[in-house]
């Protein structure tokens, strides 16, 4: 029988050469002045994914996102959606709508007619105008209180009639500039969710801007990591958060564990880090990318280790002896700040197993630190 191997790019376009971006933002700057808010951004968006832009405030982000809806222009480089250059072309001739922070909802207007709002100007007779509505309505579940007043809603409620209005125009993009923001923490995760099912339902292009690295990750097909104005970084959530390209991407993207050291040896796919940081060698598994005497830092994600009472005696694995320093209990898992004795503080993570109001490992344990070659990664930057 002969084996058959799925396509990978079926659902990744971005791994296909042959592939057409729906959207290519070409070397892309926007000044003000003397301050450069987007810097060189190159990036290249397939129709219907998911893209998420995420980084600190200030970092470019929105900017970027007002070029794409035309509310500004680029200083230098193009945009161009569906191989149509977008120089000059203004915002309600754009294939995109935009949903607002704030989502701008009239308080004197109905949901429905809020909707509606979004389709005011198109010369539509008044049957196909009630029918978009209706159906704008229906694919965020909203048609029950469509005669409520936004004061009437909850805040996720408010939300599906922002992006109902954003919608029913049917753009080929929609931008969603920190979307959930406005949410508490559980309604948030759980409209994570349905605007992950209305995305898959519809089809078309979502871009987000979002300074939540935890709703980049949840949400996205892809993420750009952006600092002061540049792109540091595109890949998918996993491969961002397990093979960050940099310390900031590897710090700004989760929580992580830095160590500073030098390569003593690199040989048969393992390197052996002198650390002055734990005043003992680290060995990280590598294809041997780094040669001896190289300056380097090692990443290490905090559920990556495993901390307990007693020493472990595995092959290629790193281990230190250290004190909790401090415990914080958050339910399904405890995070753990353990100084060790060269006095470094390393963050591990521990899930909550076993069900006790009385944590295995306490306030100033003595404990091991332990985690295998193949945990960390190094990186050069």
């Amino acid at each position: 029988m002969i084996a058959t191997q799925s396509k990978p790019t079926a659902d990744r376009p971005w791994l296909d050469p042959a592939a057409t971006p729906q959207i290519v933002i070409d070397h892309v700057s926007r000044n003000y002045g003397a301050f450069t808010a987007v810097d060189d951004v190159d990036l290249r968006i397939f129709r219907g994914e998911m893209f998420a832009l995420v980084g600190a405030s200030g970092c470019g982000k929105t900017t970027l996102l007002r070029m794409l809806a035309g509310f500004a222009e680029p200083s230098s480089g193009r945009i161009s959606i569906d191989g149509v250059d977008m120089s000059g072309v203004p915002p309600h001739e754009r294939p995109v709508n935009m949903m607002f922070q704030s989502y701008a909802l009239f308080p004197h207007m109905t949901v429905e007619r809020n909707v509606g709002y979004g389709i005011s100007r198109m010369k539509l007779d008044a049957a196909t105008r009630k029918r978009r509505i209706q159906e704008a309505l229906d694919m965020v579940q909203l048609g029950a209180v469509a005669q409520r007043k936004p004061h009437q809603l909850s805040g996720g409620q408010r939300q599906r009639v922002a992006l109902a209005r954003a919608l029913i125009r049917r753009p080929k993009v929609l931008l969603l500039d920190e979307p959930l923001s406005a949410l508490d923490k559980k309604l948030r995760e759980q409209t994570q969710f349905e605007l992950m099912d209305l995305q898959y339902r519809i089809g078309i292009t979502f871009i987000v801007v979002t300074h939540d690295q935890d709703e980049a990750m949840a949400l996205a097909s892809r993420i750009a990591v952006m600092d002061r104005g540049r792109v540091v970084q595109v890949g998918t959530p996993s491969e961002i958060y397990e093979f960050p390209a940099s310390r900031f991407v590897a710090d700004f993207v989760g929580t992580t564990n830095l160590f500073e050291g030098t390569v003593r040896a690199s040989q048969a796919g393992l390197i052996t880090v002198q650390c002055a940081e734990t005043g003992c060698d680290l060995l990280v598994d590598d294809a041997g990318s780094f040669a001896p005497g190289q300056r380097i830092w090692v990443a290490l994600r905090p559920e990556k280790i495993r901390i307990g009472k007693q020493p472990v005696t595995a092959a290629r694995t790193n281990q230190l002896r250290g004190t909790v320093w401090e415990l914080g209990y958050l339910g399904n898992r405890s995070t753990y700040r353990i100084r060790t004795s060269s006095g470094k503080l390393i963050t591990a993570f521990s899930q909550n197993e076993r069900r006790s109001a009385e944590p295995a490992i306490d306030w100033s344990d003595e404990v091991f630190v332990s985690w295998g070659a193949d945990a960390a990664v190094l990186l050069q930057s």
